[in-house]
């Protein structure tokens, strides 16, 4: 079972992307979705979280009204769409699964993504 994370990159100030979780070797739907990240120098920052059915959603005061996160149970995947990024917004974006919601503690996971850079900057 392997959860990967990709969608990071170079976006100026303003822009958006797309950041993808997608888990093999089993089914996403069984799990609780969530994204840290952690910026240079900082420490790690829960950004957003999904539960199973998608019926409970968490966001940090930073990001709320800018990021949304879902999940698409065809794709085995769940999205994080980063919207008015900002430089502060830049960090290392990793992707967590929990067989329980909601995902507050990074190393108390039941697997765990590699991170994706997401840079913001002109």
């Amino acid at each position: 079972v392997q959860l990967q994370a990709s969608g990071g990159g170079l976006v100026q100030p303003g822009g958006s992307l797309r950041l993808s979780c997608t888990l093999s070797g089993s089914s996403l739907d069984y799990y609780a979705v969530g994204w840290f990240r952690q910026a240079p120098g900082k420490g790690r920052e829960g950004v957003s979280c999904i539960s199973m059915n998608g019926g409970k959603i968490y966001n940090a005061d930073s990001v709320k009204g800018r990021f949304t996160i879902s999940r698409d149970s065809a794709r085995n995947t769940v999205y994080l769409q980063m919207n008015s990024l900002k430089p502060e917004d830049t960090a290392v974006y990793s992707c967590v699964a929990r067989s329980d919601f909601p995902l507050v503690n990074y190393y108390d996971m039941d697997y765990w993504g590699q991170g994706t850079l997401v840079t913001v900057s002109s």
